[in-house]
Order: structure tokens, then C-alpha cells, then sequence
């Protein structure tokens, strides 16, 4: 039985925080059956992790999935780097980006698409302090004028 659709597993909120995405991209990983279960249960964590092109391939650092409590010997290391599934090209784009522009790889969600697990790549560009300032003063701002608008409303 396949199911249709996306259902979101974990989002990297850090990310948003730390980094402006200048481009989004969508891989496959590359995981055990005993991860895959863990996934499912919620127990992933997407903090402090980033992606790196070594040898042509993807790889995925830093992504913590829960040893699944039913599993036994075939429970994989939590934080293992796991390889993404890419096209050629789009892995070379990406590494060209990477070295070309000073940017970063970091995934910022993970999710179920037709009851496969992809995770979204973004290619970003550090914030500075004074950006993140910028950014919480601007969503503070936005916040009061839909209190605002909602309290007119009444």
C-alpha cells in the first residue's frame, strides 16, 4: 500500500535562525529499516547538522535519528553520516556554489514524500548579528500589527 502525499517529520529551526536560503533543493537518504521506524515514531532531530560533497557524492552530517526501541542488533549508530541520493549534476551545482560563493548546505526539513523519507536542502548564506536582530525586530513587528488587526476586528 502506497501512500500519496507529504507529511512533515522534522523541521530545522536553527537554520532559519542562523542562515538566509538562497536556493531549496530536494534529495532521497539513504537509510535502515530499523531508522526508517525510528522516523516514523518522531524521533529524528535535524540541530547542528549540515551536508557536504565528498567524492562526488552527498552526504548528510550531524542528523540525530533515535535508536528504534524494538530494534536490537540492527539498531545503526544515532548520528552515522548517511549518504542523499541526487542527480549528478545537481551534486555538481551544488559543490560549485559551495566553493565558488562561500555559501553552506544545510538541511532544513525532513519529510515523507509517498512513504519515502527526502529532507530538504537549502544553499545558505550565514547571517550576521545585527541580520538576526533585523529578522527577530521585523517578525516582533509583524506579530503587533496582526494583534492589531485582530483586536480591530472585535
Amino acid at each position: 500500500m502506497d501512500k500519496k502525499g507529504t507529511k512533515q517529520i522534522a523541521r530545522n529551526a536553527k537554520a532559519f535562525h542562523d542562515y538566509f536560503v538562497e536556493e531549496r533543493y530536494e534529495a532521497g537518504v539513504v537509510l535502515a529499516g530499523t531508522e526508517v521506524k525510528s522516523i516514523r515514531q518522531g524521533g529524528v532531530n535535524l540541530k547542528d547538522s549540515w551536508c557536504q560533497v565528498k567524492d562526488g557524492e552527498l552526504w548528510l552530517y550531524g542528523v540525530h535519528i533515535s535508536p528504534y526501541e524494538k530494534g536490537n542488533i540492527f539498531n545503526k549508530d544515532p548520528r552515522r553520516t548517511r549518504k542523499l541520493l541526487m542527480h549528478r549534476r545537481e551534486i555538481w551545482k551544488l559543490q560549485m556554489a559551495v566553493q565558488r560563493d562561500g555559501l553552506t548546505m544545510v538541511p532544513l526539513s525532513l519529510y515523507f514524500k509517498d512513504s519515502k523519507v527526502k529532507v530538504e536542502i537549502g544553499v545558505c548564506r550565514g547571517k550576521k548579528l545585527y541580520d538576526k536582530r533585523a529578522s527577530a525586530a521585523e517578525r516582533d513587528a509583524k506579530r503587533a500589527m496582526d494583534r492589531a488587526v485582530k483586536s480591530y476586528r472585535r
